[in-house]
C-alpha cells in the first residue's frame, strides 16, 4: 500500500482526467452535436460530482480532521483548503441543478432543455478553482499524509475514495 500522501495525488489525477473528459464531452457537444448525448453527459456528470464530493467530504471529516490533531501548524491551511470545498459544492450545485429538470436527460422532468453553454461555464469556473486547489493541497498535506501510520485510518475513510475504486 502506498502512503497517505501519495494515495491523495493519484486520487487527484484520476479527478483532473474525469473533469477533462466530461470536459472535452461538452466541447464535443456544443461544437457539431456529435459529442454525447445530454442524457449521457448528464450521467457523467453527476457521478463526477458525486465522486468529488465524497473525496472532499471525506478529507473534511478524515484527513483534515486527523492533520489538525496532529499537525497544528497545519490548521489554518486545513481552514483554507475546508472553505474551497464550500465553493466547490456551490458550483457542484450549479451543475446539478442545470441538469435536473432537463427532458432530454430525463424523460420524467418537467422544466427546460439544458444549455451546454452554462454547463460549460460552470465546468471552466470548476476546473480553474480545482487545479489551484488541488496543486495547494498536494504541496501543502503531501509530507504530513505520508507521516501517518496506518491506525490514521484507511484511504477512503481519510480520503473518501480510494484509487482502487476507479482503477480500469
Amino acid at each position: 500500500m502506498s502512503a497517505y500522501g501519495q494515495q491523495l495525488i493519484e486520487i487527484h489525477r484520476w479527478l483532473r482526467e474525469e473533469l477533462a473528459r466530461l470536459r472535452e464531452g461538452v466541447e464535443t457537444h456544443l461544437a457539431d452535436g456529435t459529442g454525447p448525448r445530454t442524457g449521457d453527459l448528464r450521467a457523467h456528470c453527476l457521478a463526477f460530482c458525486a465522486a468529488l464530493t465524497r473525496h472532499h467530504t471525506g478529507e473534511d471529516g478524515g484527513a483534515f480532521r486527523v492533520l489538525a490533531e496532529r499537525e497544528p501548524a497545519l490548521r489554518p491551511v486545513l481552514a483554507e483548503l475546508a472553505a474551497d470545498h464550500e465553493v466547490v459544492a456551490g458550483i457542484l450545485s450549479r451543475v446539478e441543478e442545470l441538469f435536473a429538470a432537463d427532458p432530454a436527460a430525463d424523460p420524467g422532468a418537467t422544466g427546460t432543455p439544458v444549455d451546454p453553454r452554462r454547463v460549460r461555464a460552470e465546468l471552466d469556473g470548476l476546473a480553474a478553482l480545482l487545479e489551484s486547489h488541488l496543486v495547494y493541497e498536494e504541496k501543502k498535506l503531501t509530507a504530513a499524509l505520508d507521516a501517518l501510520d496506518p491506525s490514521a485510518g484507511t484511504t477512503s475513510e481519510l480520503l473518501g475514495l480510494t484509487p482502487v475504486e476507479y482503477a480500469d
